[in-house]
């Protein structure tokens, strides 16, 4: 306790300090120049170890930076704290090399070590950390991770100087660079590592852009940090981030030039200057899936009657999706076209439930769909509830909960199916699939496939068409079995004037680093359009 009460004092000292040296302070946000954001209320994880939801990846863009960041507008990796690096000629080793210049915002500078440390600590597997096993590529780290080996030495991290780290991978991985521009992968400052729970704090020591000047439930104050390695290139000198939920008047506020960047929560049609809404395609996909924690729904074919039963094309179709999905990897160049569960076929569930030892359903438990309070999943799993009762009378339950312990009883076995939407991590189909895999942090569902965890794991050590070939062949073994139920694959929807902001690009991971924002010399708009329809349409931000 008393150690984590002197760095919780100095932590706040540095940034009133911080905040004053650059002409602010924790009440006092400038009138001009000040960029204005908002979310949807969530509750935001400062510690990026335990962090998961896109409006968190967003807000680290701009206090961490890892090895390799996001390129704006491919999101393919580009050099952050590692000015270059080298790989062997076979594909395993991983050299960076970070710049001399790179700190954090008390001064420090950022060292080998520090990722080290860090990506250690993220391993540890008592922190139970969401986004650890994509380091499953690295060498020893997946038996470090699951606590088969406990010396940290035999992870294939090493740091053989202050600038230069070392990183040994099992197998050639095509996709590890992209990983690391993942916000898990961060260094975190050797004071934060003591900490365990970071919410009480008034900050914390990043070495991104920006600093947290000040920070509550609704809302966060970002200054630009001079101490940053690339700030002559940083041109917004304010950000303030808020969390509201009323779609009127967040949208009043962004016609009348109090807002520039409304992430979630607006009335799409009040708004004035039509050319600021912003859709384009996502990497996500909208999906129901089942509880296999627990009998009889570890059964794949309990599981696969049961989504025979639905009925699946009312619930693609239009009138419910924006772009109807029977797969969980969206399109994506190259990947192979894969055979999902795609029509109702009664007779052969019956079949199925037959042959589980439940003839027409007899014997079948109640089940339970969870869903989040608010959202339109509620009328999906009024579709799913009547199918099943209709054709099994069976007893189906909806559990609709609050956002936050909605996500925190994910991991829990007292409900049968639940629903996600899941935008990728980096525009690759592992970021759907390995997080199904067997010992999986983020593999709530406790779904556990020999043959799927086998096609995933091949495909670690291949590259191009035969790497997406088996990346293929386990998505077909998972909707084979019933597991995932894919609905839709999600458009972005943001509000932005793109005459006014330079920097910000539409993009598959809808991920806009802040650093390469900047405001734009004034330019008229281009005309108001009259809103269209009889009824407003509200446009939501879907965490991870």
């Amino acid at each position: 306790m008393r150690s984590n009460s002197a760095c919780a004092g100095m932590v706040l000292a540095f940034f009133c300090i911080a905040g004053t040296a650059f002409g602010q302070t924790a009440d006092n946000q400038p009138a001009n120049n000040v960029f204005v954001v908002n979310y949807l209320p969530s509750q935001i994880e400062l510690n990026p170890m335990k962090s998961f939801s896109s409006t968190e990846a967003q807000i680290f863009t701009a206090i961490y930076e890892g090895l390799v960041t996001y390129n704006p507008l491919t999101m393919k990796p580009v050099p952050g704290v590692a000015a270059y690096w080298e790989v062997s000629p076979d594909g395993k080793m991983y050299t960076f090399h970070l710049r001399q210049d790179a700190l954090y915002w008390n001064g420090d500078q950022v060292t080998a070590q520090d990722f080290r440390n860090s990506w250690l600590e993220l391993l540890n597997p008592e922190n139970h950390s969401p986004y650890s096993f994509l380091l499953d590529v690295v060498k020893g780290a997946e038996n470090y991770r699951k606590g088969i080996n406990k010396d940290p030495n035999s992870v294939g991290i090493h740091a053989i100087s202050k600038t230069i780290l070392e990183v040994q991978l099992a197998h050639p991985a095509a996709q590890f660079l992209d990983i690391l521009c993942h916000h898990s992968f961060v260094p975190v400052h050797p004071s934060m590592l003591k900490f365990g729970d970071w919410s009480k704090l008034p900050s914390v020591i990043g070495n991104g852009a920006y600093y947290i000047v000040k920070k509550s439930d609704s809302e966060i104050d970002l200054a630009k940090n001079d101490l940053y390695w690339d700030a002559s290139n940083v041109h917004i000198p304010y950000i303030h981030i808020t969390f509201r939920n009323d779609a009127a008047a967040v949208t009043r506020d962004f016609n009348e030039g109090k807002i520039q960047w409304i992430a979630g929560g607006i009335l799409l049609d009040k708004v004035q200057n039509k050319d600021s809404v912003v859709i384009n395609q996502l990497f996500a996909t909208t999906y129901f899936y089942f509880n296999a924690s627990v009998a009889p729904w570890n059964d794949p074919r309990v599981r696969k009657a049961l989504v025979e039963l639905l009925p699946l094309e009312e619930m693609r179709s239009t009138k419910y999706q924006y772009i109807p999905a029977t797969t969980l990897v969206p399109p994506i160049p190259y990947y192979p076209s894969v055979k999902g569960i795609t029509k109702t076929d009664k007779t052969d569930a019956m079949k199925l439930l037959s042959e589980a030892g439940f003839p027409d359903g007899k014997g079948l438990p109640s089940i339970t769909i969870q869903v989040p309070q608010g959202s339109e999943d509620g009328g999906m799993a009024g579709l799913i509830a009547k199918a099943w009762n209709d054709a099994l009378g069976i007893e189906v339950k909806i559990a609709n909960k609050p956002y936050q312990q909605y996500v925190d009883n994910l991991s829990k076995d007292n409900y049968t199916l639940a629903t996600l939407t899941w935008i990728g991590d980096f525009a690759d189909p592992l970021t759907f699939l390995q997080m199904w895999t067997t010992g999986s942090n983020l593999n709530d569902a406790h779904y556990s496939d020999t043959t799927f965890n086998n096609y995933v794991t091949q495909s670690l050590g291949e590259s191009g068409i035969p790497r997406y070939e088996l990346l293929g062949k386990a998505e077909e073994e998972l909707l084979s079995g019933g597991e995932v139920i894919p609905l839709s694959h999600s458009p972005a929807i943001n509000v932005i004037d793109l005459t006014q902001i330079d920097g910000w690009y539409p993009n598959p991971l809808d991920i806009h680093p802040f650093k390469y924002l900047q405001f734009a010399a004034l330019k008229p708009l281009k005309g108001i359009v009259k809103a269209q329809g009889t009824g407003p349409l509200i446009a939501d931000a879907v965490g991870r």
